[in-house]
């Protein structure tokens, strides 16, 4: 049965924190699984969640605190002291830990990395933040089972246990040689069914997939995505084994870069979340809201040179909306496929291929839609036939116009190291309203002859 944080068991548990019931609490949220328990804390102001993240086990709170949204935990933290935080990290797998180290100011990180008990522990941690934090490097865990190429497999065994009791979950068995270099991976069938005078280097199996440390994390879920991999091996610039990212962490990452891209086609500039305040907000969305207003100004500029073409066929106005609304959707669709093959690398052939295709595919939907408007106009709305025909072939123009925008602008952004997200949006609507406006008209003064 799902577990359900309800409002009667957030009072039970206030309840319980205003009487110092320590040992009740302890017993009430003893079972009660990390994730629910950042649920719980969210339920709660700053003092009460603090009181729960100093009550229970460090090895349940740290898990606890990476469930947390990042706002939350941060005002926590806060509320800590170095050594207390200290001690959550210990728990830590090292790049959960680096995670909460970088949310931390630099005079912070230098007061909690000296109360950590274990050095390698807290060595591992400044390795890692040392690393952009989108790389291989910056998403990687340092804890991770490898055995020595040279090793009996017998030897290995005991070592193995040894390693093991570090790691979360052991997804693979790495080998390496003297120099600490990949070598390749251990089947933990083979190393059961292998004879106990063999070495690993009679059973080991040499290729394996790895990134560097520097591999963007695109690059990473990428790769780990198209072989399905539970976890890959990193490697330094001289192919050390120095850690591995596992399968979570991708995830993770895959749904951070998703939820970014996701607001930078809706026009916020800067990662935000609901309960952020008015001020951020506001510095999210403003620049982007700028830009549209510019592009509205410019908008108005275009028409108010067709006012003498508004003035001899005033029906022209209406139309402006249903053209400009289609540019808009149009191009956002168009950059919307172009965006996803991007992300999956799955765009092929040359610009031009592509820019053809949508010019073809754009051709065939106005081509209907502008049929679809042509009769519908003339037998419902008695549009006169020349009308008909100019707005029909507006409609055309302005659709492959907008289709070709959508599809080369996220391409070219791309080539230059832009990210192409934000191509979509108010970037795509904006220059194809435009656009749109531009060509309808100017169709119109062809075929209407003002």
């Amino acid at each position: 049965m799902q577990f359900e944080v309800t409002e009667e068991y957030i009072e039970h548990i206030q309840l319980l924190i205003e009487e110092n019931r320590d040992a009740e609490l302890l017993q009430l949220l003893d079972e009660v699984h990390p994730a629910d328990i950042a649920e719980i804390i969210d339920e709660l102001d700053l003092d009460e969640a603090t009181y729960i993240i100093k009550l229970l086990d460090s090895t349940k709170t740290s898990e606890a605190l990476m469930e947390l949204e990042e706002d939350v935990r941060e005002r926590i933290l806060d509320n800590l002291s170095a050594k207390e935080i200290a001690e959550e990290l210990e728990n830590m797998d090292t790049d959960d830990a680096a995670d909460i180290m970088s949310e931390l100011s630099e005079e912070r990180k230098q007061e909690v990395i000296q109360e950590i008990s274990d050095e390698e522990h807290a060595e591992h941690i400044v390795e890692l933040l040392r690393y952009d934090e989108n790389s291989a490097g910056g998403l990687m865990a340092k804890e991770l089972v490898k055995v020595n190429e040279n090793w009996s497999v017998t030897g290995s065994l005991a070592e193995m246990k040894a390693q093991g009791e570090n790691v979360t979950r052991v997804h693979s068995i790495y080998v390496v040689d003297d120099k600490g270099k990949l070598k390749g991976r251990l089947s933990l069938k083979d190393l059961l069914t292998a004879s106990s005078k063999a070495n690993i280097s009679d059973v080991y199996i040499d290729k394996v997939d790895y990134v560097t440390v520097h591999t963007k994390g695109e690059e990473v879920a990428r790769i780990m995505q198209k072989y399905d991999l539970e976890a890959i091996p990193v490697v330094d610039e001289m192919g050390r084994l120095v850690g591995r990212v596992t399968v979570d962490d991708i995830l993770d990452f895959v749904r951070d870069e998703a939820e970014r891209d996701y607001q930078l086609a809706a026009g916020i500039s800067e990662d935000v979340e609901a309960d952020d305040s008015i001020l951020r907000h506001t510095r999210a969305r403003l620049p982007w809201l700028t830009l549209a207003l510019l592009g509205g100004f410019v908008s108005v500029t275009v028409l108010g040179t067709f006012d003498a073409a508004m003035q001899q066929h005033a029906a022209l106005f209406f139309f402006v909306p249903l053209i400009a609304a289609m540019a808009g959707n149009v191009g956002v669709q168009s950059s919307a496929i172009v965006l996803q093959g991007l992300a999956n690398q799955s765009l092929s052939g040359s610009l031009w291929n592509r820019l053809i295709k949508e010019v073809l595919l754009s051709l065939l939907n106005g081509t209907a839609l502008a049929l679809l408007l042509l009769v519908g106009g003339i037998f419902l709305l008695g549009f006169d036939f020349w009308f008909g025909l100019t707005v029909g072939i507006s409609l055309i123009s302005v659709i492959i116009m907008a289709s070709l925008i959508g599809t080369f602008v996220p391409i070219i952004l791309d080539k230059f190291g832009i990210d192409p997200a934000m191509a979509t949006g108010p970037f795509i609507t904006t220059s194809n309203d435009i656009f749109g406006i531009l060509i309808y008209f100017s169709i119109a003064k062809l075929i209407l002859g003002f």
